[in-house]
């Protein structure tokens, strides 16, 4: 068995989810399990070139985990012998002039989500790969989580009949950072670091709905700005620019309705910290992070309503849980697999910059929805 190694320039993992789902889940794991296995036999190793901002936490990230390259600088990467993809998981306000730089130097690009702070930038970025001809694919993780991947299953299978709705619950509580320490970075509240809300979690619900339910036509939201004062990373308070929930009607091909709500100012009173509901002719179902319930038709019991009496039946015991049936690996690590098996051999990988445009117009359009306070058309890019 012949095994090969191409370099990856992995710019912003002094970050949360650079660090932990890229680098250490993805990446390193990769190496750890011996490549990736391509269709002819054959075995890829990744060999990680860091690249960000911090010098000192770049050497720390690579003594840790005895990666040999490092650099503050980004050009000289891209520019490195072997040096084959780039990925950009830095904040989303450095990231279109990074993935410009990268595609320029004839690298294959992977990056984080949302590609681009407007659709404007977005589209740039998806027509400027496809003329320099390429590979380039956005982070779409949530399709490979369990509980997704067990409502796809269900989808396929027909179980639903004509499916009717989706209601989508999405959020927790994001301490403020005075009297508890905040669990998300600042800039995520200053709309003039890219931060907010809509911009993050739309182009999430676009590829969801898009990819399980159907494409979006139509779009009503309201985003707001709960809690307007935080502090940040080193004590100081400011004001928070960007919205930090957001309330969403989506109208997708063929009828189906889908009502999301997501929030960093709720408390959460469910089984995980996502959940979509999807309620169908034939049978409903309850999909989260990892566990999926059903609900037949058969099975449905009948409720009536009489708020005089106590409830006699505890509704959440007539569901029935949906078994695995398969082994579920971590899901940013099997897109990185589809990436560098499409870089490498020309495999299918639907998810690419188009698509993370769509996803950066739906939170322009939600956007605008919210300050306009009307429903908006989708319309084709």
């Amino acid at each position: 068995m012949s095994v090969r190694t191409i370099g990856v320039v992995m710019n912003g993992v002094t970050g949360r989810m650079g660090y932990r789902q890229h680098l250490v889940r993805s990446v390193l794991a990769i190496n750890g399990q011996g490549g990736v296995a391509l269709s002819d036999g054959s075995r890829v190793m990744l060999r990680p070139v860091l690249v960000g901002r911090n010098a000192a936490k770049l050497a720390d990230l690579a003594a840790r985990h005895g990666i040999a390259e490092h650099t503050t600088e980004l050009d000289a990467a891209l520019a490195g012998a072997g040096n084959l993809i780039y990925f950009d998981a830095q904040v989303t306000s450095a990231r279109v002039k990074a993935v410009l730089r990268a595609i320029e130097a004839g690298l294959h690009v992977y990056a984080e989500k949302p590609t681009a702070e407007s659709v404007e930038e977005a589209v740039a970025l998806a027509q400027a790969a496809a003329a320099r001809g390429v590979g380039n694919g956005v982070v779409q993780d949530k399709l490979f989580l369990p509980g997704l991947l067990k409502l796809r299953r269900l989808i396929e299978g027909g179980f639903f009949g004509r499916i009717l709705s989706v209601r989508g619950e999405f959020g927790y509580w994001v301490f403020e950072g005075g009297w508890q320490e905040a669990q998300r970075p600042s800039w995520n509240y200053r709309a003039e670091d890219g931060g907010g809300i809509v911009l993050d979690m739309f182009p999430h619900w676009h590829y969801v709905l898009e990819n399980l339910f159907g494409p979006v036509r139509s779009v009503y939201a309201r985003a707001v700005t709960h809690v307007p004062e935080r502090v940040d990373e080193q004590g100081r308070a400011y004001r928070a620019t960007a919205d930090d929930a957001a309330y969403a009607v989506f109208e997708l091909e063929g009828g189906v309705i889908a009502q999301i709500n997501s929030s960093w100012t709720v408390r959460v009173n469910r089984d995980e910290l996502v959940e979509f509901q999807v309620d169908g002719t034939e049978g409903s179902a309850v999909a989260g992070l990892r566990d999926c319930r059903i609900q037949h038709r058969a099975t449905t019991p009948k409720p009536v309503w009489n708020p005089d009496l106590p409830a006699t039946c505890r509704f959440r015991d007539d569901w029935q849980a949906v078994p695995d049936n398969a082994e579920f690996d971590n899901g940013f690590k099997i897109q990185w697999e589809l990436f560098v098996r499409h870089v490498l051999e020309g495999a299918p990988f639907p998810y690419d910059f188009a698509s993370g445009a769509r996803g950066v117009q739906l939170a322009e359009l939600g956007l605008r929805s919210s300050a306009e306070g009307r429903r908006i058309e989708v319309p084709e890019l």
